[in-house]
């Protein structure tokens, strides 16, 4: 092989390199000399990702349960990634900011339309009898998606919407996580008792959002779309990333699992439960929880009717 000048260039950078890190770059080529080649299936850990299915039955049809949960959650570490990077830039631009919502855009919209993995793709007597091993685990318990709902919006506009213009100027994570949306959709709606998926769900993960929401005061991405000049944040392509985003989260989404838990637990004398005791019926449907968001993004009328015209197309 030739020692070409380009050759010869980048060797002297990798020495510039590993100098600069005080590190002999001699050892590093030896080293490079005896290492073995990277393959596909290491890089991925193709074998370590394919073990990772445990079912708890027999029943073939709960592969695919387990394997679609474990792929949207692929999809929620994707998505926490931008709102990380982009709550630690300071000084955002149009381009940026937009082009970083649309990623995590992308990745919902991919995860929505998946979703007939889960409402077409089990067998409806199977399903309804391995999920009765699993209690009382529910993807309620997806705690990424809960860190995403923190990192999208302030804080108070995730409090249930019956408590949210009395805790206004509450300035405490703390206090507003108890009111959280989501805790009324793992009560019991008879006694007001926490069910165990609550119970253990808060156990493992309460400290861990209040200290996001901490974190997050500054960072979410509302507060990031703040930071970008008073032209960019009225720039139509940038306000339609962020409706995007509270359509894709705040709708589509929990639609999506709607039209499964439709498919799967609805009946015409008494719906099933939902494996960890949450109220699907109420708590899924976002008409109900009018969870929104950037509330200044959306006209009043919007507000009223909101998901209500998706809902409607999606159930037709």
């Amino acid at each position: 092989m030739e020692i070409t000048p380009e050759l010869k260039e980048k060797l002297s950078q990798l020495n510039e390199k590993y100098a600069a890190l005080g590190e002999d770059f001699n050892a590093y080529l030896e080293g490079l000399l005896y290492a073995d080649v990277t393959t596909y299936w290491d890089y991925i850990q193709l074998d370590t990702l394919l073990s990772l299915q445990k079912p708890k039955t027999s029943f073939p049809d709960e592969v695919v349960f387990i394997m679609y949960h474990q792929i949207t959650e692929l999809y929620f570490k994707l998505a926490l990634r931008e709102f990380e990077a982009l709550g630690k830039i300071q000084q955002p631009n149009k381009t940026h900011f937009t082009d970083r919502v649309t990623r995590i855009n992308r990745y919902f919209d991919a995860l929505v339309k998946s979703f007939e993995i889960m409402i077409n793709g089990m067998d409806r007597d199977e399903f309804l009898k391995f999920r009765m091993s699993l209690l009382p685990a529910s993807g309620f318990q997806s705690a990424q998606y809960r860190e995403i709902e923190i990192y999208s919006t302030d804080f108070i506009n995730l409090v249930a919407k019956d408590f949210r213009e009395q805790l206004q100027k509450e300035n405490k994570i703390a206090a507003l996580f108890e009111h959280i949306y989501w805790k009324a959709g793992a009560t019991e709606l008879a006694t007001g008792k926490k069910t165990l998926t609550l119970i253990q769900f808060e156990e493992k993960y309460r400290d861990q959002f209040i200290q996001l929401g901490e974190h997050c005061r500054d960072k979410n991405l509302w507060q990031v779309y703040l930071r970008l000049s008073q032209e960019d944040q009225q720039d139509e392509q940038v306000k339609q990333a962020l409706r995007q985003n509270d359509i894709n989260v705040n709708i589509n989404w929990p639609l999506a699992h709607y039209k499964s838990a439709v498919r799967y637990l609805a009946r015409p004398d008494k719906d099933v439960a939902a494996t960890g005791g949450t109220n699907w019926q109420k708590y899924l449907p976002p008409r109900f929880q009018k969870r929104i968001f950037y509330p200044t993004l959306w006209s009043n009328e919007e507000h009223e009717n909101w998901g209500k015209a998706w809902v409607e197309e999606a159930l037709s």
